[in-house]
């Protein structure tokens, strides 16, 4: 059978409409027993997996594709979201996070007779697959690996699965165990024991912050912050430098900017070397830390915090009287009634980050109805390997 398309979720669609994983457009494929493709007639836009884990490991989708077939894969999908409600704007030149460079990773672990094994689940599957070599996430979050088996000794019920976020900070690892298992007075002790003795700088017990030992830093421009437990991050600091430097040119020259959404300060602390911002956000905890960050900083101007959810109470069209300029960077969802209110605003320059092209097209599509100008796009790729694209956009109006 013949490979006719591939799916925004990255998976060939044959011409019965078949959907078979790791094939490409023009691909022959012919169906083994157990489900898999084998390539009859291969396309040229076919490599060698550069990641030995890539046959059994779930955590790629497209590393047998080229990066040049990948790059254009992810900006058609943008296009395309955008050209449904009939956009077709300029695309800058696609931005790619290099190998290694996903500084946080959710592992999972699970005990085993001879100890315990952490890695990645196979595509669709419980099945855990140990993934020593990764070649997505940075050398700190591989090298971990040995350690995260040894806490998985210790969090681990005889049959249970442990969830094992890890981010790599300025100061060490951030270690986010996720589990059902109790915690005891002695597993706390030996859990803090633990953390001192592998030189994490945090480790968190689902909700519970067992030890600190180092504030587990990230730089967001200029400032240091230390985001919450399992708080929202950029995937890589690479992409998140990407995003960054696009907002920051979007709203050159605005005196003072709203961000929305605004997390830990991604955005507004690297704004307010340039102006006056006011970071809305609906997580207390990710403002206070942003707080903290600002109050720590010299040089920057002032940063004000709102803590607000904006998809029940969106900031209202006079709200953002005196304010020359948004930028906003919602979740999957989009921001409907936000981005409404923004369009009913004088606002007259916004900058848009998305994580997900098409609530992206439709949200871009409400500002381009109220007058708005889309002057560029950029997809950011910071989630390599993988169908997701990110997206940051500038509007202009008048």
């Amino acid at each position: 059978m013949k490979i006719t398309a591939m799916t925004h979720l990255g998976l060939g669609r044959a011409e019965d409409g078949t959907l078979i994983p790791r094939t490409l457009p023009g691909e022959d494929v012919a169906l083994r027993d157990d489900g898999s493709a084998q390539i009859v007639t291969p396309s040229v836009d076919r490599v060698a997996p550069p990641c030995r884990h890539f046959k059994t490991c779930g955590g790629c989708a497209l590393q047998h594709a080229s990066d040049a077939y990948v790059a254009g894969f992810k900006q058609g999908i943008v296009e395309r979201a955008l050209s449904a409600h009939g956009l077709t704007p300029p695309f800058r030149t696609l931005h790619t996070s290099p190998p290694q460079s996903r500084r946080r990773a959710k592992f999972a672990g699970r005990r085993t007779k001879k100890g315990a094994m952490v890695g990645f689940h196979a595509r669709a599957s419980d099945v855990l697959v140990a993934v020593p070599d990764c070649q997505l996430v940075t050398p700190a979050l591989s090298a971990a690996i040995p350690m995260l088996e040894a806490l998985t000794v210790l969090a681990a019920s005889r049959r249970g699965e442990v969830g094992l976020t890890v981010t790599e900070s300025l100061n060490g690892l951030d270690v986010l165990i996720g589990t059902d298992q109790p915690l005891t007075d002695q597993l706390r002790l030996d859990l803090a024991v633990f953390a001192q003795n592998s030189g994490l700088a945090r480790l968190t017990w689902n909700d519970e912050t067992l030890v600190t030992i180092q504030s587990p830093a990230q730089s967001f421009g200029p400032v240091k912050v230390t985001p919450p437990p399992g708080s929202f991050l950029q995937a890589t600091a690479d992409g998140e430098g990407a995003l960054r430097d696009a907002v920051q040119e979007i709203l050159q020259g605005a005196d003072r900017i709203v961000d929305l959404f605004a997390g830990c300060g991604t955005f507004a602390l690297a704004l307010a070397t340039q102006a006056e911002m006011l970071a809305v956000e609906s997580e207390a905890e990710m403002l206070a830390a942003l707080d903290r960050g600002w109050r720590s900083a010299r040089g920057l101007k002032r940063v004000t915090t709102l803590t607000r959810d904006l998809f029940r109470r969106p900031l209202e069209p006079d709200e953002f009287k005196g304010f020359d300029a948004v930028v906003i960077d919602p979740p999957r969802a989009g921001a409907a009634a936000q981005v409404a209110t923004i369009a009913a605003s004088g606002i007259n320059r916004v900058a848009m980050v998305s994580c997900n092209p098409v609530t992206f097209g439709r949200d871009v599509a409400t500002l381009v109805a109220a007058g708005f100008v889309v002057d560029w796009v950029q997809v950011v790729d910071q989630f390599r390997w993988s169908p997701h694209a990110e997206v940051v956009a500038q509007l202009t109006r008048g």
